[in-house]
Formats: structure tokens, C-alpha cells, sequence
């Protein structure tokens, strides 16, 4: 597969936010001229790709037209026009992963069917057309609380999603085709990074765990390698696989899991493309997780996943009471903290809780990183 890696190559990627920037940064080392279709005039990614595109990848003609104008294409998000990029495959054009694969993940719902027919523990579910469903079932007996409700499509960083503990927060029910499934007694968010190529060729990214604010419902921090055991690890790791060679999937799958309080291991959602969860892997595995989907995608041999140090990464979201243009306050400051690594994503305004770039900690062990992680959190803020 040589002949890809060349400028001569013209690699599209839909969307272009911070996880296509840097896919195009490690896209970059080899060559690669790397087109954007994206809805944002000042999307991050527009700053270094080779050309750029405007237009929604919910539009069809749009996923079309840019599709024809690259000789292969990959994304950085779901939500995306299905049906124009088996369009497009069809006709010849290259995707990975599959559209097929995406269709199938834009709906929660065929997720979690899909994990029961692989016999992929994940909470129990039940399907609903919509709020008034759910509280039919409720009333009659055959739903009882708590539970989570999950929107089947559109759903994206918490949002979509209502946990509902008592019987006040029924009237937060979202309304629309969706899921509810048992209220798991969370011990730890975990997620493994498994990539695949098409030669069936599988490897799995040592397991991170994920801290959540509870206030945006997004990772403020996650720690690799997770604190587990040996058996939680090695279920982790076995199902992301399981679940990447099922879908023949050709590119990145990420896979999110819980740990409950009895220790097992419960398959939560997956996500086909690079993930927030796998941000520390520039610095602290041998293959970055963007250098991994390139390889995979181009059906080249998959790279090492060794870790190299241990690593927390910190999101970096915009500060609540500020909207406007950005500003960093700490980043000298931090950078003076040894193993601090800064990635910030070029977006020109913040809002409360937007993501607006990373840090990587390395040390030589995890509470080495985690102190100065904490150090670092209390030093950076992004304001306007």
C-alpha cells in the first residue's frame, strides 16, 4: 500500500474539529494532502489541512460532492450523512471504516443489540418510540426505577441522555425514539482504543480510566493505565477486539465501559474514529492513536501500543460565567512543570464547558502525574 502514502494522495476527512486536526497533524509525516468538509468556516482543523470545504455532513449533496473531489475518506464524528457515503462507496470511493459500521453506531439502539448478539455483557435495555412509552411501561409495571434514558440517535458528549433516579425526574424525559437501561451502580469509567485493519490484524491500547464533571457530564481527566485487575484488563481489552473484528471494522473503535460495584465489566457505547480517550497516546504510547487509524484505514501494519510512561490527560474546558473570544491564563506557568505537554485546538471563542484543547502528564508513575496533573488544573483556565 505504499502508493497512498504520497501527496499525490487526497485523503477527506468530515468534520474538522480537534480530533481531525490532529489525525491531519500525524497525516502530515507521511505526506498526505488531507481535505476538511465541515459546517465552521474557522473550524481547528482548517488551519493546517491542505484544502477546506463548507458545508454540513448532514447535508447529502454536500457529503456527495466532497466526497467525489478525494480519492478517500475517513471522519472524525457520527453524526454524518449515511446514505451519501454508501453512495459514494458504492461508486467506488474508498471509506473506512464502512459506512455500514457508522450506520450502525449513529443508533444507540442497534449498539446495544448489536453488543447482546456478540454476548458482550452491557446493561440491560429495552427500546421505546418515546417518552410516552416509557411512561406507559412505568405505570403498567413492566419499567421500574432508576434507570437511563438514551436518545437512539444524536445523542453526543451527555447530551441526549437523562438518568432518572426518583419520580421527579420524569419530567426531564426526553421525547423521540430511544433506550432505557438498568441504573448501574458505577464503580469506574473505563474505555480501550482497539484498532483493525483490513487483514484482520488487531491491537488494543492499554485500558485508561475516565473521571467525569458531573456538571457537564464530559472526561475532565482520564489515568492510564487504569487501576484494575489483571481480569478486569484482559476483559476490557478482549471485548473492544471481540467487537472490532465483528464489525470488520477497518479504522479506530473505542469502546467506553463501567465497572460496577461488584467488579464486572459492562460494555457502555462505542465511537468508530479517534477519541477524547485516547488523547495521551501522542506522547505516552509508541503509535499515537491518530498514526494507528491512519494505519489501519490504509490497511497498513498496525503500530506498537506499548506504553511508554505513565500518563494523566486533563481536558481543557472553557470556564464557567465566560463566552467570548479565548484567552489562557497558566500555561507558562504549567509548562514549567516537568513531563506537562500542551495541546490547545485553535478555536477562537469559548463557552462554559467547551473543550478547547488538552494536557498530557507524563511521569514515571501514575501518582507522580497525577500531582502535577492536580498542580496543572489549578493553574490553567480558559476565559474570554
Amino acid at each position: 500500500m505504499e502508493h497512498l502514502v504520497t501527496s499525490n494522495l487526497r485523503l477527506g476527512i468530515i468534520a474538522g474539529g480537534q480530533l481531525a486536526k490532529m489525525l491531519i497533524q500525524d497525516a502530515s509525516k507521511w505526506d498526505i494532502a488531507t481535505y476538511v468538509l465541515d459546517g465552521d468556516e474557522h473550524c481547528p482543523a482548517r488551519s493546517i489541512a491542505t484544502g477546506f470545504q463548507q458545508g454540513s455532513r448532514l447535508d447529502p449533496e454536500a457529503v456527495y460532492r466532497f466526497g467525489k473531489a478525494v480519492d478517500f475518506l475517513t471522519f472524525e464524528i457520527e453524526s454524518i450523512h449515511a446514505e451519501a457515503l454508501k453512495r459514494l462507496r458504492d461508486e467506488g470511493l474508498p471509506i473506512a471504516p464502512d459506512p455500514s459500521v457508522l450506520e450502525l453506531i449513529q443508533d444507540k439502539g442497534h449498539q446495544k443489540e448489536f453488543l447482546r448478539r456478540q454476548g458482550i455483557p452491557s446493561p440491560s435495555f429495552r427500546l421505546f418510540g418515546g417518552r410516552d412509552e416509557v411512561l406507559r411501561a412505568l405505570a403498567s409495571g413492566g419499567l421500574r426505577l432508576p434507570f437511563v434514558q438514551k436518545l437512539r440517535k444524536g445523542g453526543y458528549d451527555g447530551r441526549g441522555v437523562v438518568v432518572v433516579d426518583h419520580e421527579g425526574d420524569l419530567a426531564n424525559l426526553l421525547d423521540g425514539p430511544c433506550l432505557v437501561e438498568d441504573r448501574v451502580e458505577i464503580h469506574k469509567e473505563i474505555a480501550v482504543t482497539a484498532a483493525r485493519n483490513r487483514h484482520g490484524e488487531i491491537r488494543c491500547y492499554p485500558v485508561v480510566e475516565m473521571v467525569f464533571d458531573p456538571r457537564a457530564n464530559l472526561v475532565d481527566h482520564l489515568v492510564c493505565p487504569a487501576d484494575l485487575t489483571e481480569g478486569q484488563t484482559r476483559a476490557a481489552q478482549e471485548m473492544a477486539a471481540s467487537a472490532a473484528e465483528a464489525l470488520r471494522i477497518e479504522g479506530l473503535l473505542a469502546v467506553e465501559f463501567f465497572v460496577d460495584r461488584r467488579g464486572q465489566v459492562l460494555a457502555n457505547e462505542m465511537a468508530p474514529r479517534p477519541h477524547n480517550s485516547g488523547h495521551h497516546t501522542i506522547e505516552s504510547v509508541v503509535t499515537s492513536q491518530f498514526e494507528q487509524h491512519l494505519r489501519a484505514i490504509f490497511g497498513l501494519p498496525l503500530g506498537s501500543t506499548h506504553l511508554k510512561l505513565p500518563a494523566v490527560m486533563i481536558n481543557l474546558l472553557g470556564a464557567e460565567g465566560y463566552e467570548g473570544p479565548v484567552r489562557y491564563q497558566g500555561l507558562t506557568e504549567s509548562l514549567a512543570l516537568e513531563g506537562v505537554k500542551i495541546h490547545l485546538y485553535g478555536k477562537k471563542t469559548t463557552r462554559p464547558f467547551r473543550k478547547m484543547g488538552h494536557v498530557t502528564v507524563i511521569a514515571p508513575t501514575v501518582e507522580e502525574a497525577l500531582e502535577r496533573a492536580r498542580r496543572v488544573k489549578e493553574l490553567i483556565r480558559v476565559v474570554s
